[in-house]
Formats: C-alpha cells, structure tokens, sequence
C-alpha cells in the first residue's frame, strides 16, 4: 500500500483563523470562532480518479461510495485496500448521485437537483423503493435515530428513516454566524463531520445545538507530486467513519488517494 505518507508529519494550520466570508456569511470576532484541528496521515489508500465522490460510508472493510455526475453517477461497494470497485450500479442518466447513507439492511442515495432518493438493498443493490423532498440534495448521514441531510445551505434537515418526513431543522453557526455549504456528511463519535464545498475544511457540529465545535483543518492532505485534477471541483469531499475501530476516512472528488486519519489537538 502508499506508506509512505504514514505518521510523517502532522498538517493544519493553526493560524488560519477563520473560514472566507462567503462561506461563515459574515465577520465574527476572534474570541467567537471555534478551535482548529490538525491531522495526522495514517494510511493512504488507492481512490478511483474516475469517481466523483459525493457519499461515503464505511461498512466491514468495504466502502460504500456515491459517485456524481450525469451519465457517470452511480452507487459502488470498494475494497478499502485496493480501491477495487467489486459492486455498483448506475444512476440513470437523468440524475446526478450525492449523498449516502446506511440504514439497517439498505443504502439511500440522495440526487442533486433530482429532488428525489434512491433506497437500495444493502446487499444486491437492488431498488427499494423512492421518496421524494423539496430543493436540493447535498449530504446525507444518521445517528441511529434519524437522516441528517444538507442541502447547500446553512441548515440540516432531520428525517424520520422509515417515512422520510422532516421532522426538524438544524441551523449550523460558528460562534454567530451560520456556515453555508454544507456538503457531505458524516456522524463520528456523537458529532456530525461536514464538508464545506471548496475549502480544505470539516465542520464538527454539536447535533443538539449546531454549534461548530471546532474545524478539521485537512490543508496539503493530497501530498506534493500528486497533481489534484483540472477540473475544478476536484475538492476535498468524502467522509466515512469505521465505529468499531475507530477509524477516521477522508478523500475528494476525483482524488487518486483516500486518506485514514487521525485527528490532531493544536
């Protein structure tokens, strides 16, 4: 496996003190904003530059993977070593693949402006059943209660898992300014882990409050000789969470490496 990264060193920016206004929608003092975490590369793992990652789940040594993308989206089980794609199926043409989440025996894949979710067989991936929700689909995860679901904006949708209905929002702020762009999502140890679209940054929100706890700063994570793609929405998104060991995931979309992590106190 690429080693060679393994406990070298560990990265973030500690004096990057705040995220780019058109991301907080705001200014805030320094004394309001939350605490920044750095990383330390565990293992590195071969990604498909091929999948344009949207959804992430990690489930007894496999991933389970939501690509983008119209005429590419598709839903994939990969090996977590290899990268091997050993299962997928393809999203009709029509709709564009986002988040992903686990719940009991199935997977559900939200779409992008397609305002509706695909519920698959957790194991032969074949189709459940559809529901159908208001605006766009962006990031989707649980916390063995409930969906949590992002949209792009600054407020997560709480979803009953059996009906889909909502059942409430979450607004997320650092300090007291909502955080917008909220992408792929993922429950790790009682908090929810977001992307922020087009920055190197994870959110750690309090699921009670919305209050970001603190920013995974995950800067420089692609080493130097590892060119990111010119496509310009080759950013980091991805994360997926292994309970039982405590693993931490993180890759980006088109990325040739997905990264195990640890993550680091300044």
């Amino acid at each position: 496996m690429l080693r060679k990264f393994i406990g070298v060193k560990i990265f973030g920016l500690g004096v990057l003190l705040c995220l780019p206004c058109h991301v907080l929608g705001g200014q805030s003092n320094a004394q309001d904003r939350s605490p920044i975490y750095g990383y330390r590369i565990v293992n590195a793992y071969p990604h498909d530059t091929q999948a344009y990652t949207q959804g992430l789940v990690y489930q007894n040594g496999y991933l389970f993977e939501s690509t983008g993308r119209k005429g590419r989206s598709s839903i994939r089980k990969v090996k977590l070593e290899t990268g091997e794609v050993v299962q997928e199926r393809r999203l009709d043409a029509r709709y564009w693949g986002e988040g992903l989440t686990d719940w009991k025996d199935r997977l559900i894949q939200l779409t992008w402006h397609g305002k509706v979710a695909f519920v698959y067989d957790h194991a032969s991936f074949c189709l459940r059943r559809t529901f159908l929700y208001s605006g766009e689909g962006w990031g989707l995860t649980h916390d063995g209660t409930q969906l949590i679901m992002s949209d792009g904006s600054s407020t997560l949708r709480l979803l009953d898992p059996e009906t889909f209905q909502e059942k409430g929002q979450l607004t997320v702020r650092d300090g007291s300014i909502p955080v917008h762009r909220l992408n792929e999502l993922e429950y790790v140890r009682g908090k929810i882990y977001a992307n922020v679209w087009h920055t190197d940054r994870i959110a750690m929100i309090s699921l009670e409050s919305g209050r970001v706890l603190g920013w995974l700063d995950l800067t420089n994570l692609l080493p130097q000789g590892y060119k990111k793609m010119d496509h310009r929405d080759a950013v980091l998104n991805g994360i997926a969470y292994d309970a039982e060991n405590d693993r931490l995931f993180v890759t980006g979309k088109l990325w040739p490496l997905l990264f195990e992590i640890e993550v680091i106190r300044h």
